[in-house]
């Protein structure tokens, strides 16, 4: 049988070899996606303390007003909870982009672990084919042998007789 060598084995070896590149790149894939969740959770918690801010200013803005307080002190309360909504803004769009880039990350892992699938069906087609192939070999050697067997049971027989006459 070390004759019969697998006449598909360096495909394998490829498939193989493809195959373990797919999974590195899922992993790489899927720590750029942690990464990006993590940028995410960042930005929100940056967004969230202006907005949390921002709510703490106009209850002390409401509550000056109540108190009562001049004009000039009014004017600097509004030009301030003008900018802190600048900050907000600004904020919302760094947490609006950053979600993009999450979603963008999400179908980059999406795509590499469908690559990854499709390459670990292709190693495992050539695993049955294999296995297939070996048991064709196998009977292909035993029909051998049992031919073979039956011709030297004839040759042997045909020799007996012959001496016999």
């Amino acid at each position: 049988m070390a004759s019969s060598r697998y006449p598909l084995e360096q495909v394998k070896q490829i498939k193989e070899k493809r195959l373990q590149e797919a999974e590195k790149i899922l992993k790489e894939k899927k720590e750029a996606l942690a990464k990006e969740q993590d940028k995410l959770k960042a930005v929100e918690k940056e967004r969230d303390e202006v907005l949390k801010h921002r709510e703490d200013k106009l209850q002390q803005f409401r509550e000056t007003l109540d108190q009562g307080t001049t004009t000039d002190k009014i004017e600097q309360m509004k030009r301030y909870l003008k900018v802190v909504e600048e900050n907000l803004k600004v904020k919302e769009v760094k947490v609006h982009e950053q979600k993009k880039q999450v979603k963008a990350a999400e179908a980059a892992v999406e795509a590499a672990r469908q690559d990854y699938v499709k390459k670990h069906r292709d190693v495992e087609k050539l695993d049955i084919h294999r296995k297939e192939w070996d048991k064709e070999v196998k009977m292909t050697l035993e029909h051998k042998e049992t031919v073979e067997g039956d011709e030297l049971g004839a040759m042997l027989h045909a020799r007996r007789k012959k001496k016999k006459h």
